[in-house]
């Protein structure tokens, strides 16, 4: 067996830059600390900090008066920004600064008068956030399909923005439906899509063309991780998304494949190292590092915990 180990994989800036700030978070304040939503979208970083003392709420009213809260790297609308303030949380504010490149876009766009088309998928924590910056300006645009649905009069002025962690190429093909039908359509002047999905996405659709199967790190609701598999899919690949060694099903291989093992953007090095090692014992398997691009981005903590460092 061959192992492609892809490189970039793994943490990004903006998931090392949260999980830092709830690690110092609880250094500096002591069990517990509210966290609003998973931290990240990772079955074993959420229960690593559960361990420590981090308690993980969708609703602001399980967290008590006067509690540290830190908000997840997905981000959150202002409505709850609000809600924990009425409740004199001492809120850390964990949000990537590439979701909030977005939010502050929607805030712009919606002042400016303009129909907010939201490329992203219905549901998930970075969506929700960002629709509620202008909830009255903003539709929800989920496929190609759905663009033929809009209905809206001739001279409604349109911008798009999208999900950070989407697919490049369904994020491609839902814009040009769009600008077909809309040739008026604007759009921000740097991309949303972030580094660190199209680094990821890069490395898998030149290095699955190698591989017989693919196995991808991360949890089932990672948005990114998800699309690290279908990606995989679409080179005829076979591929699976797992949070670990343990649910590797030896039947998957025979042992003289070529495996491409990769890691979505919130999932951590030491499930890649034990995934690895397992192929190793078993299948004899050869390591071979595959450096796609180099990353080198790194975000600073909130500015509340930067003060605690001194």
């Amino acid at each position: 067996m061959k192992i492609l180990l892809a490189s970039p994989r793994g943490f990004c800036a903006g998931v090392n830059m949260a999980i830092e700030s709830l690690d110092l978070a609880l250094q500096q304040f002591g069990p517990p600390v509210y966290v609003y939503h998973e931290i990240v979208h990772n079955k074993y970083v959420v229960q690593t900090f559960r361990d420590k003392g981090a308690l993980f709420v969708d609703d602001l009213s399980e967290v008590p008066p006067g509690s540290n809260l830190l908000f997840s790297a997905h981000g959150v609308s202002p409505e709850i920004r609000a809600v924990a303030k009425e409740r004199k949380l001492n809120a850390i504010d964990a949000t990537c600064p590439l979701v909030t490149k977005v939010h502050l876009e929607a805030i712009k766009y919606a002042r400016e008068g303009y129909t907010i088309l939201l490329i992203g998928h219905e549901g998930h924590d970075e969506v929700i956030g960002t629709m509620g910056e202008a909830p009255e300006s903003m539709v929800l645009v989920e496929t190609e399909e759905d663009v033929g649905k809009l209905d809206l009069p001739s001279d409604t002025k349109l911008a798009y923005l999208t999900q950070t962690t989407l697919s490049v190429d369904d994020a491609n093909r839902i814009i040009a439906r769009l600008r077909d039908r809309f040739p008026n359509l604007i759009n921000p002047p740097k991309e949303d899509i972030c580094y660190a999905t199209q680094n990821r996405q890069e490395a898998v659709r030149k290095l699955s063309v190698e591989a017989d199967v693919c196995l991808v790190l991360g949890s089932q609701n990672s948005s990114n991780s998800q699309r690290l598999k279908e990606l995989a899919e679409d080179s005829s690949v076979r591929s699976y998304l797992i949070d670990g060694a343990s649910e590797i099903v030896p039947e998957w291989f025979t042992g003289d494949e070529t495996v491409l093992v990769t890691a979505g953007a919130s999932a951590p090095e030491t499930v890649v190292e034990e995934c690895v090692d397992w192929l190793k014992e078993r299948f004899e398997a050869d390591v071979q590092l595959c450096m796609v691009r180099e990353e080198s981005v790194h975000f600073p903590l909130p500015k509340v915990l930067r003060q605690l460092q001194g």
